[in-house]
């Protein structure tokens, strides 16, 4: 599969639960909407995904990638009820990084 630098970096990054380096894929005014909530900025994405590896673990296996539509559907396995489940990640991008990541 044929991801983007900056995708490859953030998987790996989550699967070696390294907050900075998975904060450091994205722009200083990225956004990223998870479970809800929206965190704003390189600094408060780093807190989110800091607590979410603590409290989840969370690895991610990628499934597909469309670049078309800037998506990745990925098996995502860890501590929390239900895993390992299917996720979706919708990227956009801005200057080689992430500025915006949903995910669904």
């Amino acid at each position: 599969m044929n991801l983007p630098k900056v995708v490859t970096e953030l998987v790996n990054a989550q699967n070696n639960f390294d907050s900075t380096a998975y904060a450091d894929c994205f722009t200083e005014t990225a956004v990223v909407f998870d479970e809800g909530k929206t965190h704003t900025g390189r600094t408060a994405i780093k807190t989110w995904i800091d607590k979410a590896n603590k409290e989840y673990q969370a690895v991610m296996k990628p499934i597909a990638y469309s670049e078309t539509e800037h998506t990745l559907k990925t098996e995502v396995s860890g501590t929390f009820p239900g895993s390992p489940i299917t996720m979706t990640y919708h990227y956009e991008f801005e200057g080689g990084l992430i500025q915006s990541l949903k995910i669904v």
